[in-house]
């Protein structure tokens, strides 16, 4: 079923809506389907009134609340799957300002202790030095440049909190992209080697030719296992449904084990960082 960006910005009311009519239609009150459900009056306020995401098990647990039948039940799980997923797009993410999406994903990273990366075409910011920072922004509008850098920046921080755990998978593509001058790119591929050392990094590369197995590849973070994103040219999927974000974990699994690691994967940046030099 093909999901166009509308009905990921819309569904979430509708599921909202859709839980409203059918507590009202089964003559229940909010207080009476909390005590079916074991679940709080306020907490089914919340979700009635779209101020909360529900989850699937939520959901699964009104509909048998509302003794809804089952055909009723399918057609509000296939919208709360829609709900679960969410597309944020590039325009209006800048519009609002870089440096909101700067604060989402901090308030994100502050809030999740291991971290999976799959970065196919470009480093990300977490990684990267001052100068590939300004030169991944160079297209945002000059009245939020310098801060949206400088908060890309700070978050780098997080790298150095232990009780973090981070693995990170850099296509060859992603470590050798030209996006800063050949002088300026050794020292950012010197510094994914130096990262590769610290105790909670596992940093891993996987050089050209490398057959990761069959369908379209795209770059994806993985927060625990409670939510992903994908990253795309117009703007980025959030990812919630548990079912999703297992097949990503199994995608990262499959790709980290075609990965160089330790050594082997220094030795490899090393040899790409002495090419920008010559």
């Amino acid at each position: 079923m093909a999901i166009e960006p509308e009905q990921l910005d819309q569904s979430g009311r509708e599921l909202a809506a859709m839980l409203r009519h059918l507590r009202k239609q089964a003559g229940l009150s909010g207080v009476r389907l909390a005590t079916r459900c074991n679940m709080s009056q306020s907490k089914i306020s919340r979700i009635e009134g779209n101020k909360i995401r529900p989850s699937l098990q939520d959901v699964e647990q009104l509909l048998r609340g509302l003794g809804a039948s089952p055909a009723m039940a399918a057609e509000v799980m296939a919208l709360a799957r829609i709900a679960q997923t969410e597309w944020q797009d590039g325009r209006t993410l800048r519009r609002k300002g870089l440096d909101k999406k700067q604060a989402q994903l901090a308030g994100l990273e502050a809030s999740s202790t291991v971290f999976r990366y799959f970065l196919l075409s470009m480093v990300t910011g977490l990684l990267a030095t001052p100068e590939y920072v300004r030169a991944s922004l160079s297209s945002a509008p000059p009245e939020q440049h310098a801060k949206a850098v400088a908060m890309k920046l700070d978050r780098q921080r997080l790298l150095f909190d232990r009780s973090k755990h981070f693995t990170f998978l850099l296509t060859e593509q992603a470590v050798r992209y030209p996006l800063i001058p050949p002088d300026e790119l050794a020292m950012q591929i010197d510094r994914l080697a130096s990262l590769s050392r610290r105790p909670n990094i596992r940093l891993g590369v996987i050089p050209m030719g490398t057959h990761l197995g069959p369908g379209a590849l795209n770059t994806f973070t993985v927060y625990d296992d409670a939510l992903a994103t994908a990253e795309l040219d117009l703007g980025a999927i959030v990812f919630r449904d548990s079912r999703d974000i297992q097949e990503l974990i199994r995608r990262f699994t499959g790709y980290e084990e075609r990965a160089l690691f330790g050594n082997s994967a220094r030795e490899q940046l090393t040899a790409w960082a002495e090419r920008c030099r010559r």
